[in-house]
Formats: structure tokens, C-alpha cells, sequence
């Protein structure tokens, strides 16, 4: 999150329900609009990811997805220019 802080999900990490994987990629990073410039998601949903249900994770993934395929590529691309 903020500061380059780990959220408390690593990429391919099972939430503590067990239900699915979070989306966090450990790049963590908010931008000017509180959007991780990691994993797309604003820090609402961040905050939400573990309370949330199947449907609205998945509504969280498309628009973070839609976020991702928003920005420049350099944003989510450094370690492979």
C-alpha cells in the first residue's frame, strides 16, 4: 500500500477465507488517486479484498483490470521495459 508498504497478500497467496487469490503483486504503490500501481486497485477495494464475496471480487478485478489497461505500459512494466 502507501509508502511501498506489503499489503498482507503475497501474488498467488489464498486470502484467509481460503476463497481466492489476491490480486497483489507486491508493488504496492499508491498513485495520486489512491490507485496501486501494482495491482490496479483503489485503496478501497484493497481495503475491502478480504471482506468482499466472489461477485464483488470479481467486479474489483474488472476494474482494476480496466484501470491497468488504462495506463501508460511503462506503469506496470519497469522490471521489463
Amino acid at each position: 500500500m502507501a509508502g511501498g508498504q506489503p499489503t498482507s497478500h503475497t501474488p498467488g497467496m489464498t486470502d484467509p477465507a481460503g476463497e481466492s487469490d489476491s490480486p497483489c503483486i507486491r508493488s504496492c504503490c499508491l498513485d495520486e488517486v489512491d490507485v496501486c500501481i501494482g495491482c490496479g486497485r483503489h485503496v478501497q477495494e484493497i481495503l475491502r479484498w478480504s471482506q468482499a464475496g466472489p461477485e464483488e471480487r470479481q467486479a474489483i478485478l474488472g476494474r482494476a483490470a480496466a484501470r491497468r489497461d488504462a495506463r501508460p505500459a511503462f506503469w506496470f512494466r519497469l522490471e521489463n521495459p
